[in-house]
């Protein structure tokens, strides 16, 4: 699409600095919408860089060029970046390690700062706003550097939305939209400005196209105790759903008329949530109304799935199941015959088996095929410029995912190849323990999710072993695999709305990576349940329910380092896959499913 390289891209960005006078620039990586998943026309740290991570924030002065990026992307990032004149920063918890100390450090008083208002969320902004006004900086949001410089941009996607299938919901969009005005009430809040994506989804019972692996689609959505308006494209809207919205008394205007829209406020108190609105937007309100910042009510709706919800996700997991069964039964013939297999192959051919069933509409994320040390690395993705073969001894990292209209789904398997080695055979088991660890405990409804983080890696860390990643993360109903309020993972923070609560679906996904050797990560999706227990004198508890249907590989556990109520999991867990499998598969793939569910 561009000839240009990093550096010469680089170079031009730096030439508009010089023009508009601008000491340092940043870029997030991110959308108007705050997304981690975006449209091609707000992949600029990619297009600068080459990085192709899901993550990471530039900072470009005159004589400097960093990424930085947390412990999943460092190898990545180091193999990416090489002559591209940026410099890898590795991100770790610490806050000395972020981009905004290394502003602090390094720029003048007085300095001027661009950063694109669109790209920054409120959050963001506040704490480089606080940083500004105790160095003397000047940051200067309204200017699109880029723009400039990537005259081959993409345009906007404009791909149509659908309505999902009415059976599909718990709720109609009229009753979702009641129950925020309930939340607005009690938050003394006027009106509601939300332009997270999934949100905007979930709350309409519609669902899009227009970002790879997540479907949604590009719209602002307000809400106060009259009116509901969309901010869209109407080139996305066919007449059948014009007609729908307007039954709903829903306003459709234009999807760039929402700035204009929000300055025209007087004297409201209009909700946002600081992490999922831009600087931009909040602003505009700020000029006639106020600010009301909290978590947006869709967010701790969305993350409960109701019942029927649950029942639909479950025979997601079955499909996923069987397409899953139908790969690995011909991933073993094909080893097995010695054919000539690739990374790539391990991707075309899980997402045509996946492809195969009722309901799919795509995958949820990049298929992560990694042998060896490419497993190594968390994110990996393999292309037609750079891949393995898959040949010899080894360990091969299968993490994929699909989008149903019944469900989202996401799982990751290790498969032996050849011979894995004796200390291959002992990470996998401690990996396994982990989690099996999570996958076993009972918590306290509402528990802070992070702190169950410490439960699942005690195991690892009684080896002096680690991972530089969460261990779960929130996933949407047939939405973003990344959902949130919920976050299993140590490095998070522990906040009012990463409760756990019934209905809550999370990964569970330990891993341990040996730089340069090769990565273990198992991963399945649970749903938190009631656990009843005669008395409640204190509280109310809750258990994980394992909903991923797929064998978990047994030639690579040391037994002994198993304990009986691990063993009795393993296999109180293939039996429920098999039991629920095994109706939908016949033949060769029925006889591999038997034998790879066996107890051990």
């Amino acid at each position: 699409m561009n000839s240009l390289s990093p550096a010469n891209k680089l170079e031009n960005l730096r030439t508009i600095m010089k023009k508009y006078q601008q000491d340092a620039f940043i870029a997030m990586s991110a959308d108007p919408h705050m997304s981690e998943y975006l449209p091609d026309y707000w992949k600029i740290r990619q297009w600068l860089t080459g990085f192709t991570g899901s993550v990471g924030t530039i900072v470009v002065t005159q004589d400097f060029a960093g990424l930085w990026v947390d412990g999943r992307y460092w190898v990545q990032a180091e193999q990416q970046l090489e002559n591209t004149g940026y410099v890898l920063q590795k991100q770790t918890p610490d806050e000395s390690s972020t981009h905004l100390t290394w502003l602090s450090q390094h720029l003048a008083k007085d300095a001027k700062i661009s950063v694109n208002g669109n790209t920054i969320s409120t959050q963001q902004y506040s704490a480089l706003s606080a940083l500004a006004i105790e160095h003397n900086f000047f940051i200067q949001t309204d200017l699109d550097l880029i723009d400039e410089i990537w005259t081959e941009r993409p345009a906007l996607p404009l791909q149509p939305i659908w309505q999902m299938a009415d059976d599909l919901n718990a709720q109609t969009r009229l009753e979702k939209i009641t129950a925020i005005r309930h939340k607005l009430i009690q938050k003394k809040a006027t009106g509601h400005f939300i332009s997270a994506l999934d949100d905007i989804a979930w709350i309409l019972n519609c669902r899009g196209r227009d970002v790879e692996y997540n479907p949604v689609f590009l719209a602002h959505l307000y809400i106060d105790h009259s009116r509901t308006v969309l901010f869209i494209d109407d080139a996305k809207l066919s007449t059948e759903m014009q007609q729908r919205f307007a039954l709903d008394n829903i306003e459709i205007l234009a999807y760039n008329a929402s700035i204009e829209f929000l300055l025209e406020l007087k004297q409201q108190n209009i909700l946002i949530d600081p992490a999922k609105v831009s600087i931009s937007y909040a602003q505009a309100i700020e000029q006639q109304s106020h600010l009301v910042q909290d978590i947006n009510p869709s967010s701790l709706f969305k993350s409960q799935k109701q019942p029927i919800e649950i029942t639909h996700i479950r025979s997601a997991m079955t499909k996923d199941g069987v397409a899953l069964c139908h790969f690995f039964h011909w991933l073993d013939n094909a080893l097995a015959d010695k054919e000539s297999i690739d990374e790539l192959t391990i991707d075309e051919k899980i997402s045509g088996f996946r492809a195969q069933q009722a309901g799919f509409i795509g995958l949820s994320f990049s298929t992560i095929a990694g042998f060896n040390a490419n497993g190594a690395l968390p994110h990996y993705r393999a292309t037609e410029e750079s891949f393995s073969e898959i040949s010899g001894d080894g360990l091969l990292l299968i993490d994929s995912g699909a989008q149903y209209d019944e469900g989202t789904t996401d799982i990751t398997r290790v498969v032996p190849i050849g011979t894995a080695s004796a200390e291959q055979k002992r990470d996998y088991t401690l990996v396994l323990k982990c989690h099996i660890a999570l996958a076993q405990t009972v918590f306290p409804e509402g528990i802070a999710s992070p702190l169950l983080d410490s439960i699942t890696r005690q195991t690892l860390w009684k080896y002096g072993l680690d991972y530089r990643h969460g261990t779960g993360h929130g996933v949407g109903y047939a939405l973003n695999v990344h959902e949130g309020p919920q976050v299993i993972s140590y490095y998070a923070p522990v906040t009012p709305s990463t409760k756990m609560r019934e209905g809550m679906i999370t990964s569970n996904e330990p891993g341990l990576y040996h730089q340069g050797k090769y990565g273990i990560r198992i991963e399945n999706l649970v749903v938190n349940k009631i656990k009843h227990f005669e008395d409640t004198t204190y509280g109310q508890f809750l258990e994980f329910e394992t909903l991923t249907l797929c064998p978990i590989n047994l030639t690579c556990i040391v037994l002994d380092l198993l304990s009986h109520d691990e063993k009795a999991w393993l296999n109180q867990y293939h039996q429920t896959v098999r039991e629920r499998l095994a109706p939908h598969l016949e033949g060769d793939v029925l006889k591999w499913l038997n034998e790879n569910t066996q107890a051990i």
